[in-house]
């Protein structure tokens, strides 16, 4: 049976209510990237540490602890405050472990908790923070 709830080790954010959950190894800069998107309009769900729970037969994020809420890690600087963003559905994950080979990827899905999330693989541009957001806005074209 597939459990309803788990930690992950991703950072999370979102953008008008869409989630997108950031998956990688350690050091590959998931809250970094956090970091430039919040920088461009998005609001912190969680760094580092995921409460990924499934309700209503989608994917909700959410902060694991409270005294982590509101605190992301940058690296050299220490921790810093950010707006806090309540529990959110996903809507799409990115995974910074594993590079982007085509210029238009095909779509991917990654299965969480037994659910199907859609997966970006790590661009090697420097627009893809840009274009994650115009991703969570407006989503993408078929």
């Amino acid at each position: 049976m597939t459990p309803a709830s788990d930690i992950l080790h991703t950072s999370c954010i979102a953008v008008e209510g869409c989630g997108l959950l950031i998956l990688g190894p350690s050091g590959a800069g998931k809250s970094s990237l956090a970091i430039r998107l919040m920088a461009l309009g998005a609001g912190l769900v969680s760094d580092d540490r995921t409460l990924v729970s499934v309700r209503d037969g989608r994917l909700v994020a959410d902060c694991p602890r409270a005294a982590m809420r509101g605190l992301i890690e940058a690296r050299g600087i220490g921790l810093l405050r950010a707006p806090v963003v309540d529990p959110v559905p996903l809507v799409l994950a990115i995974d910074l472990g594993q590079p982007e080979p085509d210029r238009l990827p095909p779509f991917r899905t990654v299965t969480i908790l037994g659910i199907q999330l859609p997966l970006v693989l790590h661009p090697q541009n420097d627009h893809f923070p840009d274009a994650l957001m115009l991703y969570l806005r407006h989503g993408r074209q078929a």
